[in-house]
C-alpha cells in the first residue's frame, strides 16, 4: 500500500514543531569531516520528542546519523513506539534517511511518517514501509 498518498496523522500544529526541532537539532550537529549538518526530531506515540544530530568520526565507520540519535536517546528512556519523525540539513534537497538509518526505524514500526524539511521549512513526507519495502524486519525473525 502506497501510505504516502494518505494524509498524516499529525496536525498541521504538530508538524511546525517538528519542523522547528529537527531545525534546532541541526545546530548541534558534530561533522568536521563531511560539513554536511543533519538533525532530527522523533516524535513518541505519546507526544514526547527527541532530538537527535548526527555525529562523525575520524574512523568514518563510527559516525552516526541524526536520525539514530534520536531514537537511541528515546529507546534509552524507555520508549520503543513513534509516531513520525523529521530531518532537516543544510542542502535543500529533501534529503531521506540513509538505508542504514531506514533499518533501524523499521525495528520500531513500519507505519513511521518521515517528513523531508528545506530550511525553508518545506517538506515531504512519506512513510517507512514505502521506503523501505520488503524489509526484514522482528515479524521475520524466530521470536515472531
Amino acid at each position: 500500500m502506497n501510505r504516502r498518498l494518505m494524509a498524516s496523522i499529525l496536525s498541521d500544529r504538530q508538524i511546525e514543531d517538528l519542523i522547528s526541532m529537527a531545525l534546532e537539532a541541526r545546530e548541534a550537529s558534530y561533522c568536521p569531516y563531511s560539513r554536511f549538518r543533519v538533525g532530527s526530531a522523533l516524535r513518541t506515540v505519546d507526544g514526547k520528542i527527541f532530538q537527535g544530530c548526527n555525529i562523525e568520526n575520524a574512523a568514518y565507520g563510527g559516525a552516526i546519523c541524526a536520525e539514530r540519535t534520536a531514537f537511541v536517546k528515546a529507546i534509552s528512556d524507555g520508549h520503543r513506539r513513534f509516531v513520525a519523525i523529521a530531518v532537516a540539513c543544510d542542502y535543500n534537497h529533501f534529503i531521506t534517511p540513509c538505508g542504514i538509518c531506514r533499518q533501524f526505524m523499521n525495528e520500531f514500526g513500519k507505519n513511521l511518517e518521515i517528513f523531508f524539511v528545506n530550511d525553508d521549512r518545506s517538506y515531504r513526507r512519506a512513510v517507512l514501509e514505502d521506503l523501505l519495502p520488503y524489509a526484514f524486519g522482528p515479524e521475520n525473525g524466530p521470536l515472531k
